[in-house]
């Protein structure tokens, strides 16, 4: 870590989930990627398709799905950080848990590193239990491994029953 302890000295790849189903879900999606981006000391270097899913645990309309790549100098808690900020800017609210909202963004990895703390939890929690994470996931790398988990492709068998497809 440098000084500013938002920072580390070597860049790390990340997973960033996005996912959206009120208003321009797809163009929300788009534009939100854009954004990733424009966060500090981040690049873009990967970003599935679009994907439609229908809701897990929750009503509403489908969802649209992405996920996509970055190359980060932030710290896991600092990219999370500007995460929250996107969805901010893209009037996020939390009124209940699973409510529809107009984007939802997931730090789903970061490099090999393992986080349970009460802001973040990384691997992402629940990623290997949906199709919206990992399809678009294996898009990016289908030689992806999840920390603590194994290959990603071994858990794609076991979300085959969730609705997904290209948008």
């Amino acid at each position: 870590m440098t000084a500013d302890s938002s920072k580390i000295a070597d860049p790390v790849t990340a997973y960033i989930g996005f996912g959206a189903n009120l208003g321009d879900a797809r163009g929300q999606v788009q534009r939100a990627i854009l954004q990733l981006g424009k966060l500090p000391d981040t690049s873009l270097t990967a970003q599935s398709s679009l994907f439609r899913t229908a809701p897990l645990d929750a009503g509403g309309d489908d969802y649209i799905n992405a996920v996509a790549c970055v190359s980060t100098r932030l710290s896991a808690h600092a990219l999370l950080k500007g995460l929250q900020r996107i969805e901010q800017d893209f009037g996020r609210e939390r009124p209940y848990p699973n409510a529809p909202r107009t984007l939802d963004l997931d730090l789903l990895l970061y490099g090999q590193a393992r986080i349970a703390d009460d802001v973040l939890t990384v691997p992402h929690p629940r990623m290997t239990q949906r199709a919206f994470v990992l399809i678009p996931l294996l898009q990016i790398d289908p030689f992806i491994v999840i920390p603590n988990h194994g290959p990603a492709h071994q858990f794609a068998p076991l979300v085959a029953d969730q609705s997904i497809s290209k948008a």
